[in-house]
């Protein structure tokens, strides 16, 4: 038996399919039948068609998160992770939000639900691995720099003036604006090699 508590729980739906002939039909089915085995009441789908998957180009998943901001639901349940995030970082950090906010989430084909002791286990098992994750990529990033520059390898933007060609311009009484023209730099990038000069 649905517990009272548990029936009025508000749930909001994300499907999301990545072309424009593709249907979420499927993932809707599915969803409406899991949540009304739940006893649980539909706040409203979101549905995002054609997109790549970026938060950028997602209007639906944009309103479900300021829906989410304004506490107008209580649980997100989506078909499968890669239609909700795309990468273990943008999951987790999407999760830890949820969590803040008292939202609970739920994949229904990958088993994740987070509305149970054992669900929240694996979000917090999950958040570890992103974390070990992001740590070696900076281990990696860090012990590259070290390598590149001990091979004398110049790192950053290349620098793009000439100091010496814009001072001797300058002394050639040449304006701010005629040697960045001259030289095809900025005017701003002219007055700084003028101002190191000084």
């Amino acid at each position: 038996m649905v517990k009272s508590s548990e029936s009025q729980k508000r749930v909001s739906l994300y499907l999301r399919c990545s072309t424009q002939d593709q249907s979420t039909e499927l993932q809707k089915n599915e969803l409406l039948a899991y949540i009304k085995a739940r006893g649980w009441t539909l706040h409203e789908i979101f549905e995002d068609h054609g997109k790549t998957g970026t938060n950028g180009d997602r209007p639906a998943l944009k309103r479900l998160m300021k829906d989410a901001r304004q506490r107008k639901f209580d649980i997100v349940c989506c078909y499968k992770l890669d239609r909700f995030f795309r990468s273990l970082s943008a999951m987790v950090a999407a999760l830890q939000e949820f969590s803040d906010l008292g939202i609970q989430f739920v994949s229904q084909k990958d088993q994740i639900d987070l509305t149970t002791s054992s669900g929240r286990l694996l979000m917090h098992l999950l958040a570890s691995f992103a974390e070990f994750e992001a740590s070696l990529i900076k281990e990696r990033v860090v012990a590259g720099i070290a390598n590149a520059r001990r091979k004398g390898i110049k790192l950053g933007r290349p620098k793009q003036r000439n100091d010496e060609d814009i001072l001797r311009l300058r002394r050639e009484g040449q304006t701010i604006r005629a040697i960045a023209l001259q030289l095809k730099i900025s005017k701003g990038s002219v007055q700084t090699a003028l101002n190191t000069a000084r």
